[in-house]
């Protein structure tokens, strides 16, 4: 079976984003961006909410990006090879090959997917995570942690579930990011 895997920067805080919206703070240096596409090159689906659908579908719709650098061109060509599951009830049409809207989470359509799929799967966006976990589907967290307090903002976690992690591993980068990955414990 497959493992469902959260994948997300994150304040020191907890945050994925501040107040404001902004992210910037998790522009990543080339250590962290190989790491990144390194720990996503062998997953086959991604599953995201509209917001970070449209954040990530650059990889895609935007030439530029990839023009950047080998490793840029290197994360674009991993992104636009796997599958993705948008789920939005407001998104229409999507910029994206081998994309899929769904309008609801759907928990067991997401374990039979786990239970078929030939590679891991990852859920981006704190707002679909959190139905993931509360449906006991995750199986594994990878957070990159960078060393700035934002104060407030979207949290990354819900608010109202109690779930156990077991550290597994952890990899710290020369600019202060640490990169956590927890097993959920059931």
């Amino acid at each position: 079976m497959a493992k469902l895997i959260y994948v997300s920067n994150v304040s020191l805080d907890g945050y994925i984003e501040d107040a404001h919206g902004s992210f910037d703070w998790t522009a990543p240096i080339d250590e962290v961006f190989t790491f990144i596409t390194d720990l996503v090159r062998p997953v086959g689906t991604y599953l995201y909410g509209r917001r970070m659908y449209e954040t990530m579908a650059v990889w895609e719709t935007d030439p530029a990006l990839a023009a950047q650098s080998y490793l840029m061109a290197d994360f674009a060509n991993i992104w636009q090879a796997a599958d993705k599951i948008v789920y939005s009830t407001t998104l229409d049409v999507v910029s994206t090959d081998s994309t899929r809207v769904e309008r609801r989470f759907d928990a067991d359509s997401v374990r039979d997917l786990k239970r078929s799929a030939a590679s891991d799967l990852t859920v981006g966006g704190p707002t679909l995570a959190a139905h993931a976990f509360n449906a006991g589907l995750i199986d594994e967290c990878q957070l990159f942690v960078h060393p700035v307090l934002v104060g407030g903002g979207k949290p990354a976690f819900p608010r109202d579930a109690r779930i156990q992690l077991e550290l597994l591993e952890e990899h710290r980068f020369h600019n202060g990011v640490v990169n956590l990955r927890y097993g959920i414990e059931r």
